[in-house]
């Protein structure tokens, strides 16, 4: 196992919350129009996605290539990252990394409060998480942090092109931890600079017994070894994304109230939680693995068992 039981758990838990509150905030977020189908001369549910707090939704005429789209973008920020590291800019990684928290915690608050008091939500806790952080509020705020990335990108994606995402993805994923092994070397990055784009959970973790000199003598004691728990940024968007526009096609192809939507549509997240578990308790100590693989496989299982109820 990777980790303790008592640390997997937790970690699990908060990856399936955060699926969860962000399909909840997504579900708030669309808004569904009854509109007039001209041929068949009959009413259809349409998904409209609104203005949020930066503005009118993204919107691009051939949803097909968006997951290529997205991808290059990734590879394009991991490039601009590298090379913070390999000039030693670490502080402007940390400017980068507050904007990018301030505007989606921004746009996911802005779903359930005012604009100005999502602004003023966002800029208080982006600002503590990045120069006074802790556990209980890195954690909290990424909660909601993918929420906001998520609702930005969803008005682009068709269920074909979110399937192409997470092919493309798990691909890269793999490509990444295990051949080029520059993700492993991004995570470290973050991790020892305090600013890390996703879950983090350090704990203590009791070594073998041994003699330590002291004053009075020798005493015995165990070793305390300091170990962190991590759950990567894009493993937590890239699915709640999948899972909100399989949740925005079941609106508009079953006309399915949204209540009954979001609890099908939660059996996705479910399944990727369940997956990630078995990742975590079969993976090996001091090895680093692609989530992304193990994950899409739980998304598109969770499809298939709701593809199979609708």
């Amino acid at each position: 196992m990777k980790h303790t039981i008592s640390v997997t758990l937790i970690l699990v838990l908060l990856f399936l919350a955060t699926q969860l509150v962000g399909l909840a905030t997504i579900g708030r977020y669309i808004t569904l129009q009854s509109v007039l189908n001209e041929e068949t001369q009959q009413m259809e549910t349409v998904v409209v996605y609104e203005e949020t707090v930066i503005g009118e939704p993204i919107e691009v005429e051939n949803k097909s290539y968006s997951g290529v789209y997205l991808l290059l973008g990734v590879l394009v920020g991991t490039a601009l990252l590298f090379l913070l590291i390999k000039f030693r800019a670490g502080s402007l990684w940390k400017y980068w990394f507050l904007l990018s928290v301030f505007l989606t915690l921004a746009i996911a608050f802005g779903v359930y409060v005012s604009t100005p008091i999502a602004i003023a939500m966002a800029a208080a806790l982006a600002a503590w998480k990045v120069y006074r952080p802790n556990v209980i509020v890195h954690n909290l705020t990424e909660v909601f942090i993918y929420t906001g990335i998520a609702i930005i990108f969803l008005p682009i994606f068709s269920l074909f092109s979110a399937v192409i995402l997470l092919i493309l993805i798990s691909s890269y994923d793999m490509f990444a931890v295990w051949k080029s092994k520059h993700m492993i070397a991004l995570a470290q990055f973050q991790t020892s600079s305090k600013v890390f784009a996703g879950l983090l959970l350090p704990y203590h973790l009791k070594g073998k017994e041994q003699e330590a000199a002291s004053g009075k003598g020798k005493k015995k004691g165990k070793l305390v070894e300091e170990r962190t728990a991590i759950l990567g940024g894009g493993d937590i968007a890239f699915p709640l994304l999948f899972s909100g526009v399989v949740m925005a096609d079941l609106f508009q192809t079953t006309q399915l109230p949204k209540l009954a939507a979001f609890l099908t549509t939660s059996i996705i997240p479910a399944v990727c939680a369940i997956s990630l578990f078995l990742l975590l308790y079969y993976a090996k100590k001091d090895k680093f693995y692609p989530a992304m693989p193990f994950l899409s496989f739980g998304c598109l299982v969770g499809y298939g068992i709701v593809s199979v109820l609708v």
